[in-house]
Formats: structure tokens, C-alpha cells, sequence
């Protein structure tokens, strides 16, 4: 019997749709150990997958221990969110005082940096378990800032451990639906870092599908009110996230009202997300209690089907995050970089891509030096690391003074303090 153990398994709409991909592929019999702080979301999550489990050889058991669930579990999936809403609402609100705009705040910049920094205690208690219950595991993470977060776990030791998200996927659907072409008659390349991979290729056999994309954007004009398709323009490749979430990462729209209206971006996007995730959990809260059908639709996500490949060793590509070992020579070594991968029965196989071009490598180094920074203040026990983390952001050095970064970053420590560890608690002038 396969175990996998899902970890904040009480983010309850995301548990469910990876529920629903898993049994929806031939894994044999499956162990499915749900772990999550709150009693109540964790009720809703056991009582969903229950019904989403059916008449299939499934056993479903859910546990406010850890350890409990992570118990010679063979993979575990990590999508533990620090601080839940309430704690995105600071990450927005605070920064919005000092003239801070961001749409996301989940990635990178002060919203990014201090996701992660109340997420790196889970994620060392996290790494100890495994260590300790199940050191062969497959350590799947979803939890965002993505290369934060997965960066630190290498730092921990943690031996399997990739990455995912799925916005290269949605990306090349978006593009193969501009372009009029049939999602799998393309193929691509692409590489890059979490939310800023570019696609380095895009083509349907011997003909460049780029050229069609200069077309379409020709054809309508208001293609050009996207932040990624200006940065296409202007760096020759396509991001793979969206304009909400490429806005972010570069110093050249949030700070000017006039881009912002430009390429009309939504200043506290990820509010709204929250909001509509509640109203989701507690539609499927109140279903389950009255044991009304559970909808949920398929999600494409990687993970189940690197469990699938693992398990069954089906081979297939997927795109991982995992560390840059020459696999991206002029990015950073070391650093977490996202690559295609291939998946067999003997584990995640990341692909040597190469150089980048160096307009996009050097926007992703911008976006590592971040990322470096606040790994180190958590793994150095810097606090000072903190402040220099967010300096070197490019969407905030160009938003605000020195003096008032470090000014926002004492008022988030403040805000965060019980999630923080206790060495980087301390407010510094």
C-alpha cells in the first residue's frame, strides 16, 4: 500500500482536486494521512476526501500530530500555508502604509520574504520529522514562496525533495489556445525560477509558434495591457506567470500609476483570492455535513503524477523545482531553479538546459539574490539578512528609501513575532 501524507491538509479546495487527480490514476491501494493544526478544517478535509475516496481501495486517516501522518509515508505533500488569512492581511495592509503595491505578495518582495520567514519553523520541524519517521519520502512542496521554501529544506538536509507548480502548464495552454493550436501538438522549453521561467522554445514540429504569437498580438491591440506580454516584447521571451504575479518581480510597474493603469493591474489581487478560498471551504464544509455531493474538478497537478511514475514506473516529464547543480550555468549554483524533469520509477531526473539568455538570467539573478538573502537570515540567524533581503527586492528598492525598508520591516517583524523564530525577532535601526 502506498502512503501519502498531506501536510496542511486542511487547505481544504487544493487537498481535494490533488484527491481527486490520485484516484483518479491506477495506484493500487492507498494510505491517504491527512495532518492539519485545526480540528474543525481537518474534519472537512477527512469527511471530503472520504467521499471523494468512494468504493476505492483507499484508507483515509487524519491526525493533529505530525508524526502520526508522516509515519513511513512514502511521499508527502507539503501545502501548509503560516498564518493563514490573517496573516496575508498583514503582509498587504502594513506595506500598504509605507506606498508599497503589490497584486500577489506570495513570491518575492516584502510579502514574499516574510511568508517565508514564519514558514521556515514549520518547515525545519517538518524536516526533522521526516529525518527521523520516513527519511526516504518524497517531499512534494507546494507551499509558496517556492524557492524560499524548498531552498531552505536543501539547506536542512532534506534528501527528496521538488518543487511544484503549474504555471508552465497553464501558461502553454494559454499560449497554444492565442496561437490556435492544439495544446498537444506543441512542444516547448522552458526554465527559469518559480513564476519566472521563460519559455525558451515554442513550436508546433518544424514551425516557430512565436511568430504566430506576434500575429495575435498584432491582431488586438489590448494584448498589450498584459505586464507579460510587455515583457515579452521587450525580452524577446515569454514569463510563465501571470501579469499579476510578473508585475512583482521587476522594478517597473507597481511603482508608476501610470503603468499601473496601463496594463491594468489589480493592487491586492490575492485578498480577493482569499476571500473566494473561504467561500470554497465553506461550501465544502457545509456540503459535507449535510452530506450533500462533493464537486470537484481535476487539477493537471504534478504531483499525483509523480507518484504515479514512482509508483508505477510510467515515465513522464513534468517541470520541477529543484537545485541548480550546472543544470542553469549562469544562474547561481545551489540555487532553486525550475527545469523540466523526467519522472520514472527510480525518482525525479531534472534536465541540464543550459544558458540562459542573458536578459532573462539576469533578471532571474535579481529575483535569487532575494531569495539567498532570506534563506541566510534564517539559516545565520541574521536578522540584519532580513532587511538586506528586502533592500535588494527590485520592486521595492524602486518603491521606496533605505531607511523606510528597514522602517517596514521592523513594523512586520512586530506584526509576526509569534511565527518568527525567536533570532530574528529583534527591530534594528
Amino acid at each position: 500500500m502506498t502512503k501519502v501524507a498531506f501536510i496542511g491538509a486542511g487547505s481544504v479546495v487544493f487537498t481535494q482536486g490533488l484527491l481527486a487527480d490520485l484516484f483518479g490514476l491506477d495506484l493500487g491501494p492507498l494510505h491517504i494521512a491527512l495532518h492539519d493544526i485545526d480540528p474543525e478544517r481537518l474534519d472537512t478535509a477527512a469527511a471530503a476526501a472520504s467521499y471523494l475516496a468512494q468504493d476505492r481501495p483507499v484508507q483515509i486517516t487524519a491526525h493533529l500530530e505530525r508524526r502520526a501522518a508522516l509515519a513511513d509515508a512514502d511521499f508527502v505533500i507539503n501545502i501548509v500555508q503560516v498564518g493563514m488569512n490573517a496573516a496575508t492581511k498583514i503582509d498587504f495592509e502594513i506595506p500598504a502604509r509605507y506606498g508599497i503595491r503589490q497584486t500577489i505578495g506570495d513570491t518575492l518582495g516584502v510579502g514574499g520574504v516574510f511568508r517565508a520567514l514564519r514558514t521556515f519553523p514549520v518547515l525545519r520541524g517538518l524536516a526533522q520529522d521526516i529525518a527521523d519517521v520516513c527519511p526516504d519520502t518524497w517531499l512534494l512542496n507546494y507551499t509558496n514562496p517556492m524557492v524560499m521554501n524548498v531552498w531552505y529544506l536543501k539547506a536542512l538536509g532534506v534528501r527528496n525533495v521538488v518543487g511544484l507548480c503549474h504555471s508552465v502548464y497553464w501558461t502553454m495552454q494559454g499560449l497554444s489556445e492565442l496561437v490556435g493550436v492544439p495544446y498537444d501538438d506543441v512542444t516547448y522549453l522552458a526554465a527559469g525560477v518559480n513564476h519566472q521561467s521563460w519559455v525558451l522554445r515554442f513550436e508546433r514540429g518544424a514551425e516557430n509558434l512565436y511568430d504566430r504569437l506576434d500575429e495575435a498580438i498584432a491582431a488586438d491591440p489590448e494584448l498589450l495591457r498584459r505586464v507579460r506580454v510587455d515583457m515579452y516584447r521587450r525580452l524577446g521571451f515569454y514569463p510563465t506567470e501571470t501579469s499579476e504575479h510578473s508585475s512583482e518581480y521587476v522594478p517597473w510597474y507597481l511603482s508608476h500609476a501610470a503603468e499601473i493603469d496601463r496594463l491594468r493591474l489589480p493592487i491586492g489581487a490575492y485578498l480577493e483570492i482569499v476571500a473566494e478560498n473561504l467561500a470554497s471551504y465553506e461550501q465544502t464544509r457545509h456540503a459535507v455535513k449535510a452530506g450533500e455531493a462533493v464537486e470537484v474538478e481535476p487539477t493537471m497537478e504534478y504531483a499525483p503524477q509523480i507518484i504515479h511514475s514512482i509508483v508505477t514506473g510510467t515515465p513522464r516529464a513534468v517541470y520541477a523545482n529543484v537545485p541548480n547543480t550546472g543544470l542553469i550555468p549562469n544562474l547561481q549554483s545551489g540555487a532553486v531553479v525550475e527545469v523540466p524533469c523526467l519522472v520514472d520509477a527510480s525518482g525525479v531526473h531534472p534536465t541540464a538546459v543550459g544558458e540562459l539568455p542573458p536578459q532573462c538570467a539576469a533578471l532571474n539573478r535579481s529575483y535569487l539574490n532575494v531569495a539567498e538573502l532570506a534563506v541566510q537570515a534564517a539559516i545565520n540567524h541574521d536578522p540584519r539578512a532580513i532587511r538586506q533581503a528586502v533592500m535588494v527586492d527590485p520592486a521595492t528598492a524602486a518603491a521606496l528609501p533605505v531607511e523606510q525598508i528597514w522602517a517596514l520591516c521592523n513594523d512586520l517583524v512586530v506584526a509576526h513575532h509569534n511565527y518568527l523564530d525567536p533570532s530574528l525577532r529583534a527591530a534594528l535601526k
